[in-house]
Order: structure tokens, then C-alpha cells, then sequence
């Protein structure tokens, strides 16, 4: 049964709260007047919804409000507020509570609060039991991924796979499309593996033309050209002892991947102005949203870097191939953005949920997450509504339903008219003047529309010949 807290100093209103609910026999109810102990209450309560009074002595139900968002965010609060205090209650929406009700309350409109914000509270203890499940199991070194989420086997099974190669000393390569979630892959090999304790230091490889990579990567020493005024470190160096994450390494122009190739192969590099050999003691992580087989054949990249750093290969699938992924990571973007924008919005509707899982996401999971921020900042409600999802997005979703419509059953609205005037002209067996009727024109609109449409009229039978109608 649900648990409900209701606080509030007044024992007249925890009277009537307590007699309310325990008439509609679905809610377990315990009352509090002193706020004082409400903290130690809620800990101990294991409540799934609180009614809280704002006004109180002691401690305000501000306080409690941010204690519960802190301390316990699976629990939903519904503010209730004199009519004056409106503006207070709009101010405690803002820090999270699920909605507020203005004394004297509406029962009606108070039961259905209490039920949604129930559904919203079993969303969460769902949405949280899935990912301690889902993206924890059989995963040895649990906490690395704690920044990825997912319930798909498929990958599941990819992440089990980092986290038996993370161990190890080999080069890796991870590949796929952008927006996976390559760098996030790349960090938990690094917390997995025995440099932990060293840099991690992540580069978009492609940034770099050829003429700065080697400062860049290897440093410099002051002097070495026009605008060295000090001697500086390069990412080989920084990354000294730990992992150095190449993002992007198939834009890699073909002479840095020349020099890229010499210093994986030689362990040692001279900074730019410098004699003197530096060893590099580096691990190298690299991505790439290109098949680099392919950028061999087009002579794009070189085949003897593509052995070197490829010891290792992880493929990361797209999200639309993460059958069950959409709605836990759409939840945890709207918790987040909500977060970030001071918002309060409880629930995605069912039909948004549909339209989300229908899309094929080209940005992936980084597009997903894009969507619920703007989501986010439009709407104004409480519950996400199609009418705050973006354009392109609704307009990509209905050319999606269309093509799965088979290509025998597409028709143009003419095509239909067409078959329609056609059928009913069948029933009224050639009669054009009833047939006009039924479809509520003309008769001479009727006949243009023949005419338009190139229908063939078959010959009438004995009544419609009799009636004399058909032409």
C-alpha cells in the first residue's frame, strides 16, 4: 500500500487528511505536527508522497522540501498553501515539489494529485531499480560505467568486453557512430585499468593541421618559432604515465599520421626546437565515426597506424539499435536538464514515449539528450506533451510512419477520391444523380471529377437502366 506523510502544525487539517485517505482504502497514512522531528520521520518512513504545510514553526516546509530533494528525490511533495502564499508555492515547484494545493482543498482534485504523483514516484523506483540492474550486471568493475546507461543485452554485452580488455596495456579502438558515447567508453577503460591514478587527457585529433601537430603533441621549447615566447608541454607529456584519448583519428591528416606513427612505434619523440629524446609512456585510446578499412583503400589512412593502434577493437551500436534504451535515458535527461533549469517536470506522456521510440537518432545518444533539453525549457506544464517536442524532429518522425506504410498501400488523395467516387458510383449501379447525392456534390461537380479522373462508368443493371438516371 502507498505510504503518505502529511505534515502540518494544525491537528484539525492532519484529522481530516488522515479520515480522507483512509476512506479511499488505498493509501497508508501517518501525520506529523511537530516539524521538528520531520527529517528524522521522512528517514525513517520510507514514504512514497508528502503532504507539507509551508507555514510552520520551527522548520519552515522549505527546509523540508530541500531535505527531501536531497536526501530522498524518490519521494514526491505536494505543497499546501494558503491562496496568499501562491507565489510561495510557485517558488517550492521551482525546487522540485510535484505540484501544490491552495487551502481549502478541492478532495477531488487533491486525490488526483496524490494518485498521479504516485505514478511519478513508482516511475522512479522502476527507472532506478532498472539502471542498478541493467547497467551494473555482469560488470566486474561496476562503478567505471556508472555514466552510461543502458538495459539493451547487445550492450551490455559490448561494455562486458571493455571491461575485460580495460586491464590490459594494448592500444584500443573504439568505433562507431558520433554520438555513442566513445569518450565516455574511453574514460572507463581508463579508470579500469592501472593508470587510473594518472591524466587522463582527451583530444580531438582532427583539430590539428599538419604544421601544429607537433607542438601541440610533443611541445615546444621558447624560441623554437615566430610566437614561442616560453617552452611549453605537448599531450604526450601530459599525459605522461597515463592515457592519452585521440578522438577523431580519422580526420588525421596523412602526414601527422606519419609522425603520429613514429612515436607509437619508437616510444621516444623530440620536442619542437629540441635534441634531446623524451620517452613516451603513454596509453593511447582512439575513435573514429569513419570505417578506417574503407579510408585505407581510398589511401586516406595508413594501414600500417590502423594495425598499430587497433589491438583492441570495441564497436559501439548506434542508439536505435539499443532496443529499450530510449525511455531510461530519456528519464535521466529530463531529471538532469530539470535540475539544470529549475524546473519540475514529472512525467513524459505515453504517446511522446511512442514518438521517441519511432525516431532513428543520426546524433544518437548526444541528439537524444539534446531533444529533452529543449524539451525542457519550452514546456510550460508539468508533463511533456508533444506540442514542446522540436519541429524537425515530429516532421522526421511522420516521414518515418509513412514509409512503413507498405509501397501497394500508398495512395495519393486524388488516388483515394478516385477509388472512392469509382466504389460508390458501383453501388448506386452507374447513377450519377445518386451517386452525387451520397458523396454530397453536385452532379456536375461529379462529372468533372469522372472526367478528371478518367472513370470508366459500367453499364448500368435493370433498376438504374429503368430509372433512366445513368445518364
Amino acid at each position: 500500500m502507498n505510504r503518505v506523510l502529511v505534515i502540518d502544525d494544525d491537528e484539525a487539517v492532519l484529522n481530516y487528511f488522515r479520515i480522507l485517505l483512509a476512506q479511499t482504502q488505498c493509501y497508508e497514512t501517518q501525520i506529523l505536527s511537530d516539524s521538528s522531528k520531520a527529517f528524522e520521520t521522512i528517514d525513517a518512513g520510507k514514504f512514497d508522497a508528502i503532504l507539507l504545510d509551508m507555514d510552520m514553526p520551527v522548520v519552515h516546509g522549505r527546509e523540508v522540501l530541500q531535505y527531501v530533494r536531497e536526501k530522498h528525490p524518490g519521494i514526491e511533495v505536494i505543497v499546501i498553501t494558503g491562496v496568499e502564499d501562491v507565489q510561495l508555492a510557485v517558488e517550492c515547484m521551482k525546487m522540485g515539489a510535484y505540484d501544490y494545493l491552495c487551502k481549502p482543498i478541492d478532495e477531488n482534485r487533491l486525490l488526483h494529485t496524490l494518485e498521479r504523483a504516485m505514478e511519478r514516484s513508482r516511475l522512479h523506483v522502476e527507472i532506478s531499480k532498472l539502471r542498478d540492474r541493467a547497467s551494473l550486471e555482469g560488470l566486474r568493475h561496476k562503478e567505471a560505467f556508472k555514466a552510461i546507461l543502458t538495459q539493451n543485452r547487445a550492450f551490455l554485452r559490448v561494455l562486458q568486453r571493455v571491461d575485460q580488455i580495460a586491464e590490459s596495456e594494448n592500444y584500443v579502438l573504439i568505433w562507431g557512430e558520433s554520438g555513442t558515447g566513445k569518450e565516455l567508453v574511453a574514460r572507463a577503460i581508463h579508470q579500469i585499468s592501472r593508470r587510473r591514478d594518472r591524466p587522463f587527457v582527451a583530444v580531438n585529433a582532427g583539430a590539428f593541421a599538419s604544421e601544429l601537430f607537433s607542438s601541440e603533441f610533443f611541445g615546444h621549447e621558447r624560441g623554437a618559432f615566430t610566437g614561442a615566447i616560453r617552452s611549453t608541454t605537448g599531450f604526450f607529456q601530459e599525459a605522461d604515465g597515463g592515457t592519452l584519448f585521440l578522438d577523431e583519428i580519422g580526420e588525421l591528416e596523412l602526414p601527422v599520421q606519419s609522425k603520429l606513427l613514429r612515436v607509437l612505434q619508437e616510444g621516444e619523440y623530440f620536442r619542437v626546437g629540441s635534441t634531446e629524446k623524451r620517452g613516451s609512456d603513454v596509453r593511447i585510446i582512439a575513435a573514429t565515426n569513419k570505417d578506417l578499412t574503407e579510408e585505407i583503400e581510398k589511401g586516406r589512412f595508413r594501414r600500417d597506424l590502423y594495425y598499430r593502434l587497433n589491438i583492441c577493437s570495441v564497436y559501439l551500436p548506434p542508439l536505435r539499435d539499443r532496443e529499450g534504451d530510449v525511455e531510461i535515458l530519456a528519464d535521466f535527461f529530463l531529471e538532469k536538464h530539470n535540475r539544470l533549469n529549475a524546473k519540475a517536470i514529472s512525467v513524459i506522456e505515453q504517446d511522446v514515449l511512442d514518438l521517441l521510440d519511432l525516431y532513428d537518432y543520426p546524433g544518437n545518444v548526444r541528439e537524444l539528450e539534446n531533444i529533452i533539453a529543449e524539451v525542457v525549457v519550452v514546456e510550460s506544464g508539468r508533463t511533456v506533451t508533444r506540442r514542446s517536442l522540436p519541429r524537425y524532429f515530429l516532421n522526421a518522425v511522420t516521414k518515418s510512419r509513412a514509409s512503413l506504410v507498405p509501397v501497394s498501400e500508398r495512395k495519393t488523395l486524388a488516388e483515394m477520391e478516385a477509388e472512392h467516387i469509382r466504389h460508390v458510383l458501383e453501388l448506386a449501379d452507374g447513377n450519377r444523380t445518386a451517386t452525387a447525392e451520397i458523396l454530397g456534390i453536385s452532379r456536375v461537380s461529379l462529372l468533372s471529377k469522372i472526367k478528371r479522373y478518367a472513370i470508366d462508368i459500367l453499364p448500368s443493371s435493370g433498376v438504374a437502366a429503368q430509372g433512366g438516371e445513368k445518364n
